[in-house]
């Protein structure tokens, strides 16, 4: 299994309504191979601070434990060189068989959800794009490597034509969490 570039994604919810729809589309795109979820947290803080935590991801059995087995033994690699690399993909591969691949486990203190407010919810994802496999390998070959990535506003894609005022400002508010009103503002 090739493993394309990994994202971790960090996204945040007013009074979150979950209907499933995120989870559709997460697994729409899985089932047309152009990402798969590693692993994913869903957390929703509730009036009083007290948290609910979820885990998904749509690796299958046999991904998850090749991912297991590829994460063990570069951990293995890195604490004891080539022979620890092969007892670290066994236990990797063995750990990921039993439960999975699970990044976000509920005994790290994650930062970001201490920072979540009461009675909103927010989602950690952590998506492999595997759509950017084969290009990730020819820019190798190249002998080109990634210096930096990061997702443009589309209030910057205005200047470069690619987007018109009116629907950056609306795509601008859905990404900070505000609906659009018919005049193109925010409330």
């Amino acid at each position: 299994m090739a493993i394309g570039p990994v994202q971790l994604l960090v996204l945040g919810f007013s009074h979150p309504e979950f209907h499933g729809e995120v989870i559709e589309e997460l697994e729409r795109l899985r089932q047309s191979d152009t990402v798969r979820v590693i692993d994913a947290l869903a957390v929703h803080k509730d009036a009083a601070g007290d948290m609910e935590v979820a885990h998904l991801s749509n690796l299958s059995r046999d991904e998850a434990i090749e991912l297991g087995s590829k994460i063990g033994a570069l951990i293995g690699l890195g604490i004891e060189g080539e022979e620890g690399a092969k007892v670290g993909a066994l236990a990797g591969a063995e750990a990921a068989a039993e439960d999975g691949v699970e990044v976000f486990t509920d005994q790290e203190a994650w930062d970001v959800l201490e920072d979540i407010p009461n009675d909103s919810g927010a989602a950690l994802i952590l998506i492999e794009h595997h759509w950017a496999v084969p290009l990730r390998d020819a820019i190798a070959r190249a002998g080109g490597f990634r210096l930096s990535d990061g997702f443009i506003s589309p209030l910057d894609l205005v200047e470069i034509g690619l987007m018109s005022a009116e629907d950056a400002e609306m795509h601008h508010a859905l990404e900070h969490g505000k609906t659009a009103t018919a005049a193109g503002g925010t409330k």
